[in-house]
């Protein structure tokens, strides 16, 4: 993770959308995902601008060439990340796009409009393991529980996680069906109905490449090698069912129910700029989850924002009030130490699986990235007068971020947004 020619902030692309203030997609960002076109296949694509390259039609010009190339044109992004990562097809991509590049004739066969495109899930995702690396977060919710000893005993030593649910992971823009469930009444009595407190947990998904065999450890040498790129990811909590449930094995149905990732997969190459020193911690790590370049370059500098829009905002056409602004940089444990400590047992991670970093808060009350820390003083006041407990039918969550460092091009991550659907008639 060395800043290289590709990270030059002088550096422009033919493709004028790229260059537009705050923009999401500059040539110093080219993240990859998966499109579709109206009657045509899912294939791969990279963002640039208001634009999506289509890598299909660049190998056909010969204009892309490679093992790499040929995996990111596929209609999943598996392939390419069993490469590992990718930084020779960056090089290339970022050639391909900058000005004067020859390309730009070829800009009617290259470039699809991503208004005219329908996203997809950037991976088959075989596997999807939630973290709980924000002692922020960990700590504001732990002091209910136990206000004496607020952290599990494990927090300080290892980064939390559980096995999640790999089918139930969706692509930025499907609607979250509110889940039926358990949870007992004030009086002790238990009910079974639609959950009445969902909730947004603002997270960062960490995409995995390349394959360690089972029963072979990930160090944390090797760590760093095995993150292709993050997306921005929403675990959606029903609260109500997960206090319920959690006590003795952890989340289950209050979790299962969606997750949302954002379609775009902005590479730990792109990322190299806003690279930063990992949080001090204490006691020290163990020697398996510690590195000397962990220490200097573990963390990342990446603002996060979760934003709500309401029924009633949608109608009369208010932009989206802000809930949470948070810096991931902030967390407790880094990437790296997550997969490490997921391999540290021999778990064989594959290509494409996926990670959820926990959710990303902060130290500052504007930081608590999730409803549950938010309501710990009191209903939330939009800036029309309406209030929020938990999120109603028709609420839209939407989750934004954006990577910014002196000297570097800012670079986001698109949107990551899906609205609360009704729950069903349960079958008769």
């Amino acid at each position: 993770m060395t800043p290289d020619a590709t990270h030059d902030p002088a550096l422009t692309s033919w493709v004028a959308s790229a260059q537009a203030p705050g923009c999401d997609f500059p040539i110093q960002n080219l993240p990859h995902g998966v499109f579709s076109t109206a009657g045509g296949a899912p294939r791969g694509g990279v963002a640039i601008g208001d634009m999506i390259l289509d890598v299909g039609a660049a190998l056909r010009l010969g204009l892309l060439r490679g093992e790499a190339a040929e995996a990111a044109a596929a209609p999943s992004l598996n392939g390419l990340m069993a490469l590992g990562r990718a930084a020779g097809l960056r090089r290339q991509v970022s050639a391909l796009l900058a000005t004067h590049s020859p390309a730009e004739a070829h800009a009617a066969a290259l470039l699809v409009p991503m208004a005219e495109a329908r996203m997809h899930l950037p991976t088959t995702v075989a596997n999807f393991s939630d973290f709980m690396a924000s002692i922020d977060h960990c700590a504001r919710l732990g002091v209910r529980r136990d206000p004496k000893n607020p952290l599990p005993q494990a927090f300080r030593h290892l980064p939390v996680a559980y096995h999640s649910r790999a089918s139930s992971v969706r692509v930025s823009g499907e609607a979250v069906v509110r889940p039926h469930g358990q949870w007992p009444r004030e009086d002790g009595s238990v009910r079974f109905s639609p959950s009445e407190a969902m909730d947004f947990e603002l997270e960062l998904a960490v995409w995995i490449a390349g394959e360690n065999a089972l029963g072979t450890p990930v160090t944390m040498e090797q760590a760093p090698g095995r993150i292709f790129g993050v997306g921005l990811l929403n675990d959606w909590s029903a609260r109500d069912i997960q206090r319920w449930e959690m006590p003795p094995l952890g989340p289950f149905l209050a979790k299962s129910l969606s997750t949302t990732v954002s379609p775009w997969v902005v590479t730990m190459e792109a990322l190299a700029p806003f690279a930063r020193p990992a949080p001090a911690i204490e006691p020290p790590p163990l020697p398996h989850l510690d590195s000397g370049w962990n220490r200097a370059h573990g963390a990342l500098g990446i603002r996060m924002q979760a934003l709500i829009v309401t029924p009633r905002m949608r109608a009369e056409g208010a932009a989206p009030a802000v809930l949470t602004d948070t810096d991931f940089a902030h967390l407790y444990w880094t990437c790296a130490q997550m997969v490490a400590h997921h391999g540290s047992n021999g778990c064989n991670l594959l290509p494409g699986d996926l990670l959820g970093s926990g959710t990303a808060s902060g130290p500052e009350d504007s930081a608590r990235a999730c409803l549950a820390e938010i309501l710990l003083t009191g209903p939330v006041t939009l800036p029309n007068g309406e209030t929020r407990n938990y999120l109603l039918d028709g609420d839209e969550v939407i989750f934004r971020a954006r990577a910014e460092a002196p000297g570097a091009t800012p670079i986001g991550f698109g949107e990551c947004r899906a609205e609360i659907a009704p729950a069903i008639a349960w079958p008769a």
